[in-house]
């Protein structure tokens, strides 16, 4: 198997997109924070003293999918055509799922797992004070697709 941002020679390199075709992409990805019930009823009566946490998160997981490229240094900055995360609010945990389109040269899996990741972070830390064991994980890429424009 090669990997892509990785030389002839073995070094770290950007991959070369100048080549390949511009389409519109599509990526979604997911992740969960697991929290104690009584955090999930604090959150969801208002009673985080921060704030609005899944609202706070939502605005961090679209900003962090537009900054990318300044975190992560082998990606691409791209233009981005649509964020969406959405939350799902459960008994012990917030399911986290995102969905990033652009129409460019490469994909937007990263920022899709981004957004998920800096939401989840989000929340934690507007949690953080009424819950220590609030735990992140599952995330993963759900689905990736390209289409001719």
């Amino acid at each position: 198997m090669e990997f892509s941002h990785i030389d002839k020679d073995g070094q770290i390199r950007m991959v070369d997109i100048s080549g390949k075709t511009v389409v519109k992409r599509t990526a979604a990805a997911a992740g969960e924070i697991r929290m104690k019930k009584e955090t999930i009823d604090m959150l969801s009566s208002g009673s985080i003293r921060k704030g609005d946490p899944i609202a706070s998160a939502r605005v961090a997981g679209i900003m962090a999918a537009k900054k990318t490229s300044d975190l992560i240094p082998l990606c691409h900055p791209l233009p981005l055509d649509n964020i969406e995360i959405d939350f799902k609010i459960g008994e012990e945990k917030i399911s986290i799922e995102s969905r990033v389109v652009n129409v460019a040269r490469t994909g937007v899996e990263m920022e899709a797992l981004t957004a998920v990741a800096i939401a989840a972070l989000t929340i934690y830390d507007m949690c953080k004070a009424v819950d220590k064991g609030m735990t992140i994980g599952k995330i993963s890429l759900k689905s990736k697709t390209k289409e001719d424009i």
